[in-house]
Protein backbone atom coordinates (compact mmCIF):
# COMPACT_ATOMS: atom_id res chain seq x y z
CA UNK A 1 0.00 0.00 0.00
CA UNK A 2 1.37 3.31 -1.03
CA UNK A 3 1.83 6.35 1.26
CA UNK A 4 -0.72 8.48 -0.98
CA UNK A 5 -2.73 5.74 -0.25
CA UNK A 6 -2.82 5.31 3.40
CA UNK A 7 -2.96 9.22 3.99
CA UNK A 8 -6.08 9.29 1.70
CA UNK A 9 -7.45 6.14 3.27
CA UNK A 10 -6.82 8.01 6.79
CA UNK A 11 -8.35 11.27 5.79
CA UNK A 12 -11.08 9.52 4.84
CA UNK A 13 -11.70 8.00 8.08
CA UNK A 14 -11.33 11.04 9.77
CA UNK A 15 -14.68 12.87 7.88
CA UNK A 16 -16.11 9.39 8.18
CA UNK A 17 -15.92 9.78 12.03
CA UNK A 18 -16.26 13.50 12.11
CA UNK A 19 -19.46 13.36 10.04
CA UNK A 20 -20.64 10.08 12.46
CA UNK A 21 -20.46 12.43 15.34
CA UNK A 22 -22.21 14.93 13.72
CA UNK A 23 -24.96 12.76 13.21
CA UNK A 24 -24.84 11.70 16.95
CA UNK A 25 -25.93 15.58 17.79
CA UNK A 26 -29.46 15.68 18.18
CA UNK A 27 -32.10 19.45 17.95
CA UNK A 28 -34.01 19.95 21.10
CA UNK A 29 -36.61 22.71 21.74
CA UNK A 30 -35.00 24.17 24.40
CA UNK A 31 -32.08 23.71 27.04
CA UNK A 32 -33.11 24.33 30.37
CA UNK A 33 -30.98 25.33 33.72
CA UNK A 34 -33.43 25.10 36.90
CA UNK A 35 -30.83 27.44 38.81
CA UNK A 36 -32.02 26.50 42.40
CA UNK A 37 -31.16 28.79 45.78
CA UNK A 38 -29.82 26.42 48.25
CA UNK A 39 -27.92 29.60 50.85
CA UNK A 40 -28.22 29.34 54.57
CA UNK A 41 -31.99 30.73 54.63
CA UNK A 42 -33.45 28.01 52.62
CA UNK A 43 -34.10 25.66 55.95
CA UNK A 44 -34.43 21.96 55.43
CA UNK A 45 -38.11 21.59 54.50
CA UNK A 46 -38.27 24.35 52.56
CA UNK A 47 -35.00 22.57 50.47
CA UNK A 48 -37.51 19.51 50.08
CA UNK A 49 -40.39 21.32 49.29
CA UNK A 50 -38.19 22.82 46.26
CA UNK A 51 -36.72 19.48 45.78
CA UNK A 52 -39.80 17.78 45.54
CA UNK A 53 -41.48 20.21 43.50
CA UNK A 54 -39.26 20.05 40.80
CA UNK A 55 -39.29 16.02 40.60
CA UNK A 56 -43.03 16.09 40.64
CA UNK A 57 -43.24 18.79 37.71
CA UNK A 58 -41.37 16.37 35.59
CA UNK A 59 -43.94 13.73 36.67
CA UNK A 60 -46.85 15.47 35.28
CA UNK A 61 -48.16 14.30 32.08
CA UNK A 62 -49.22 17.84 31.28
CA UNK A 63 -44.82 18.23 31.10
CA UNK A 64 -44.61 15.49 29.16
CA UNK A 65 -47.69 15.96 26.52
CA UNK A 66 -45.90 19.92 26.32
CA UNK A 67 -42.44 18.45 25.84
CA UNK A 68 -43.68 16.30 23.16
CA UNK A 69 -45.78 18.88 21.43
CA UNK A 70 -42.90 20.77 20.31
CA UNK A 71 -40.90 20.81 17.19
CA UNK A 72 -38.32 18.38 18.02
CA UNK A 73 -40.09 16.94 20.98
CA UNK A 74 -37.32 17.12 23.46
CA UNK A 75 -35.75 19.57 26.10
CA UNK A 76 -32.47 19.43 28.33
CA UNK A 77 -32.64 19.93 31.96
CA UNK A 78 -29.72 20.27 34.34
CA UNK A 79 -30.43 21.60 38.09
CA UNK A 80 -27.53 23.80 39.33
CA UNK A 81 -27.79 24.07 43.23
CA UNK A 82 -26.42 27.38 44.26
CA UNK A 83 -25.62 29.88 47.60
CA UNK A 84 -22.10 31.28 48.28
CA UNK A 85 -19.55 32.21 45.62
CA UNK A 86 -17.89 29.21 45.75
CA UNK A 87 -20.73 27.08 46.21
CA UNK A 88 -22.23 26.13 42.36
CA UNK A 89 -22.75 22.50 42.26
CA UNK A 90 -24.52 20.63 39.05
CA UNK A 91 -26.37 18.42 41.12
CA UNK A 92 -28.40 16.37 38.08
CA UNK A 93 -26.29 17.15 34.58
CA UNK A 94 -28.33 17.35 31.65
CA UNK A 95 -30.46 14.72 30.78
CA UNK A 96 -32.86 14.76 27.55
CA UNK A 97 -36.39 14.37 28.48
CA UNK A 98 -38.74 13.70 25.39
CA UNK A 99 -41.21 11.06 26.94
CA UNK A 100 -42.84 9.72 30.41
CA UNK A 101 -39.91 7.16 30.52
CA UNK A 102 -37.32 10.12 30.28
CA UNK A 103 -39.20 12.47 32.51
CA UNK A 104 -39.20 9.96 35.10
CA UNK A 105 -35.48 9.25 34.83
CA UNK A 106 -35.04 12.91 35.34
CA UNK A 107 -37.54 13.02 38.27
CA UNK A 108 -35.02 10.34 39.80
CA UNK A 109 -32.39 11.79 39.77
CA UNK A 110 -33.70 14.59 41.15
CA UNK A 111 -34.64 12.79 44.03
CA UNK A 112 -31.54 11.26 44.33
CA UNK A 113 -29.20 13.85 44.52
CA UNK A 114 -28.63 15.75 48.32
CA UNK A 115 -28.24 19.43 49.07
CA UNK A 116 -25.19 20.65 48.12
CA UNK A 117 -24.09 23.59 50.02
CA UNK A 118 -25.38 26.29 52.27
CA UNK A 119 -23.75 29.68 52.75
CA UNK A 120 -24.65 33.61 51.02
CA UNK A 121 -26.79 34.46 48.26
CA UNK A 122 -24.29 34.89 44.87
CA UNK A 123 -26.62 35.13 42.18
CA UNK A 124 -24.82 36.68 40.14
CA UNK A 125 -22.29 33.72 40.25
CA UNK A 126 -25.41 31.25 39.84
CA UNK A 127 -25.94 33.69 36.64
CA UNK A 128 -22.17 32.53 35.18
CA UNK A 129 -22.65 28.53 36.31
CA UNK A 130 -25.63 28.61 34.25
CA UNK A 131 -23.58 29.85 31.48
CA UNK A 132 -20.92 27.22 31.88
CA UNK A 133 -23.20 24.56 32.22
CA UNK A 134 -24.81 25.66 29.13
CA UNK A 135 -21.58 25.96 26.88
CA UNK A 136 -21.18 22.05 27.38
CA UNK A 137 -24.73 21.37 26.50
CA UNK A 138 -24.43 17.90 24.50
CA UNK A 139 -26.76 18.71 22.33
CA UNK A 140 -28.14 21.85 19.76
CA UNK A 141 -31.40 23.85 21.55
CA UNK A 142 -33.23 26.21 19.56
CA UNK A 143 -33.56 28.36 22.80
CA UNK A 144 -31.02 28.84 25.81
CA UNK A 145 -33.27 29.43 29.34
CA UNK A 146 -31.72 29.76 32.64
CA UNK A 147 -34.62 29.72 35.48
CA UNK A 148 -33.62 31.08 38.88
CA UNK A 149 -35.69 30.60 42.09
CA UNK A 150 -34.97 31.99 45.08
CA UNK A 151 -35.84 33.74 48.65
CA UNK A 152 -33.68 36.65 48.95
CA UNK A 153 -31.24 39.28 47.38
CA UNK A 154 -27.81 39.01 46.25
CA UNK A 155 -25.49 40.00 49.17
CA UNK A 156 -21.64 38.76 47.63
CA UNK A 157 -20.23 38.18 43.90
CA UNK A 158 -20.56 39.82 40.80
CA UNK A 159 -23.77 42.19 40.27
CA UNK A 160 -26.82 39.97 39.01
CA UNK A 161 -28.08 42.69 36.64
CA UNK A 162 -24.51 43.08 35.09
CA UNK A 163 -24.34 38.90 34.13
CA UNK A 164 -27.52 39.01 32.91
CA UNK A 165 -27.11 41.41 30.48
CA UNK A 166 -24.13 39.97 29.19
CA UNK A 167 -26.38 36.33 29.04
CA UNK A 168 -29.00 38.47 27.56
CA UNK A 169 -26.67 39.45 24.83
CA UNK A 170 -26.06 36.12 23.71
CA UNK A 171 -29.39 35.16 23.14
CA UNK A 172 -29.94 33.32 26.65
CA UNK A 173 -33.75 33.68 28.34
CA UNK A 174 -33.67 34.32 32.53
CA UNK A 175 -36.35 33.72 34.18
CA UNK A 176 -37.28 34.14 38.10
CA UNK A 177 -39.58 32.52 40.60
CA UNK A 178 -39.22 34.67 43.80
CA UNK A 179 -40.10 33.13 46.84
CA UNK A 180 -40.95 36.20 49.23
CA UNK A 181 -41.24 34.25 52.52
CA UNK A 182 -38.17 36.33 53.47
CA UNK A 183 -38.10 39.31 51.86
CA UNK A 184 -41.60 40.27 50.67
CA UNK A 185 -40.06 42.82 47.98
CA UNK A 186 -37.88 40.02 46.43
CA UNK A 187 -40.15 41.04 43.04
CA UNK A 188 -39.46 43.74 42.64
CA UNK A 189 -35.47 42.90 43.04
CA UNK A 190 -35.99 39.53 40.72
CA UNK A 191 -37.86 41.88 38.12
CA UNK A 192 -34.93 44.49 38.20
CA UNK A 193 -31.79 42.96 38.10
CA UNK A 194 -32.11 39.06 37.30
CA UNK A 195 -34.45 38.44 34.86
CA UNK A 196 -34.12 39.48 31.25
CA UNK A 197 -34.30 38.30 27.75
CA UNK A 198 -36.90 37.88 24.88
CA UNK A 199 -40.41 36.86 26.60
CA UNK A 200 -38.94 36.13 29.86
CA UNK A 201 -41.34 36.51 33.31
CA UNK A 202 -41.03 36.18 36.90
CA UNK A 203 -43.47 34.53 39.34
CA UNK A 204 -43.66 34.74 42.61
CA UNK A 205 -44.95 32.78 45.82
CA UNK A 206 -45.75 33.73 49.41
CA UNK A 207 -43.36 30.76 50.83
CA UNK A 208 -42.11 27.49 49.98
CA UNK A 209 -45.48 25.65 50.32
CA UNK A 210 -46.73 27.30 47.12
CA UNK A 211 -43.54 26.29 45.34
CA UNK A 212 -44.50 22.95 43.39
CA UNK A 213 -47.46 24.84 41.84
CA UNK A 214 -45.68 27.67 40.99
CA UNK A 215 -42.54 25.53 39.18
CA UNK A 216 -45.15 23.28 37.48
CA UNK A 217 -46.83 26.65 35.67
CA UNK A 218 -43.56 27.80 35.04
CA UNK A 219 -41.81 24.70 33.44
CA UNK A 220 -45.03 24.67 30.88
CA UNK A 221 -45.11 28.24 30.18
CA UNK A 222 -41.25 27.58 29.14
CA UNK A 223 -41.73 24.72 27.38
CA UNK A 224 -44.51 26.28 25.39
CA UNK A 225 -42.00 29.31 24.35
CA UNK A 226 -44.66 31.81 26.27
CA UNK A 227 -45.42 34.06 29.06
CA UNK A 228 -48.44 33.58 31.52
CA UNK A 229 -51.37 34.87 31.37
CA UNK A 230 -51.39 38.97 31.00
CA UNK A 231 -52.68 39.27 34.17
CA UNK A 232 -49.52 37.33 35.31
CA UNK A 233 -46.79 38.19 33.00
CA UNK A 234 -44.59 40.12 35.49
CA UNK A 235 -45.88 38.42 38.39
CA UNK A 236 -48.32 35.80 39.37
CA UNK A 237 -49.49 35.57 42.91
CA UNK A 238 -49.45 31.66 43.53
CA UNK A 239 -52.10 30.82 46.81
Amino acid sequence: MSLIYRHALLLGLVFLLASLHGVRAEVVDMALVLAVDVSESVDADEYILQHEGIARAFENPQTVDAIEAGKHGAIDVLVLEWSDRDKQVVTVDWTKVKDAPSAATFAAKVRASKRSSNGLTAIGDALLAASAALERLPDQATRHVIDVSGDGMANIGPPPATVRDALIARGVVINGLAILASEPWLDTYYNDDVIGGEGAFLLQVKDFSSFATAIQQKLLAEIAARSPERSQRALAQMQ
